[in-house]
């Protein structure tokens, strides 16, 4: 059985990797935003923007704009407590204007969502309903946090968009970058392990499906080559089906053109142009035939 020393011996070279870590590791507790409190903002966000299907039926009494008023308050005081604590302690009136800057932005925000809810239900004809989709859609729910994150992201509000963007991900399946630019009357279908990179730049009415990758080539340098645009450029109007890998800063999908299941381009498409991969080779054999 071994001795107490072992702990001992274990705690010191534990201690040893607090003080040789990249980033701070042990000592005053970090000024970070609370994950918990961002997913309750998300919540309210989403109660906000649809208040019929997650609004508090204690409140839908109310007239809509004293709802509006009442819900853009409260998410006001949450948007000052979390970017406060994402800025260094000193710029609390930053914060404060950040966070009104924000509530001004959310009516367009709530525009540009109810534009890819009608995406959806004109894109999937599988959907049964409007509200069909506002339930049980990963994609829009993703595209909401999305829109929301990207305008944080827009204001230079640090960690809190990438957190946002995490807990869509961690739900949905769907990592979509907030510093990504998407255009309006978007849609995502079925959307696990689509994969959206920070410079992308995305147009108007433009449909992925699942396993899509929006992505940079490898850098040479890490996180050295990071500025610049690393991420494609998908033009109004393009469908990419499943499995697709467009890669580069470089590399731009032309308008109106449609991308085939599992493609892989590091390079760009002109305009109206389909992108198909060719199907290998299959054999069939019946059973029968291995004995003969």
């Amino acid at each position: 059985m071994m001795s107490e020393n072992h702990i001992c011996a274990a705690a010191k070279a534990m201690a040893q990797t607090y003080t040789t870590a990249s980033v701070p590791l042990y000592g005053k507790k970090l000024r970070l935003p609370d994950r918990q409190a961002v997913i309750l903002l998300i919540k309210d966000i989403r109660r906000l923007i649809f208040p019929a299907y997650y609004g508090e039926a204690a409140l839908m009494s109310l007239a809509p704009e004293d709802y509006a008023a009442l819900l853009l308050e409260r998410i006001e005081k949450q948007l000052f407590s979390q970017i406060a604590l994402a800025l260094p302690e000193e710029q609390e009136l930053q914060a404060q204007e950040l966070a009104a800057e924000m509530v001004t932005r959310l009516p367009k925000i709530a525009q540009k969502v109810q534009l890819d809810l009608e995406a959806t239900f004109d894109g999937d004809p599988a959907a049964g309903s409007r509200e069909e989709i506002l339930f049980s859609y990963p994609g829009l729910f993703a595209i909401l946090v999305y829109r929301v994150a990207h305008e944080l992201y827009q204001m230079k509000v640090p960690i809190l968009p990438r957190m946002m963007s995490e807990y869509a991900h961690s739900h949905t399946g769907i990592d979509i970058h907030p510093g990504a630019q998407i255009g309006d009357y978007f849609f995502i279908d079925h959307g696990t392990g689509i994969v959206v990179g920070e410079t992308t730049v995305i147009g108007d009415r433009v449909k992925l499906y699942q396993g899509v990758t929006l992505g940079a080539l490898s850098p040479r340098d890490g996180h050295h080559s990071r500025p610049g645009k690393r991420h494609p450029t998908v033009e109004d109007d393009v469908t990419i089906y499943s499995g697709a890998s467009i890669l580069g800063g470089e590399t731009v999908i032309g308008r109106g053109s449609v991308v085939g299941g599992n493609a892989f381009l590091t390079g760009s498409v002109q305009e109206d142009t389909r992108v198909v991969i060719h199907a290998p080779e299959t054999v069939f054999k019946h059973r029968n035939e291995e004995h003969k």
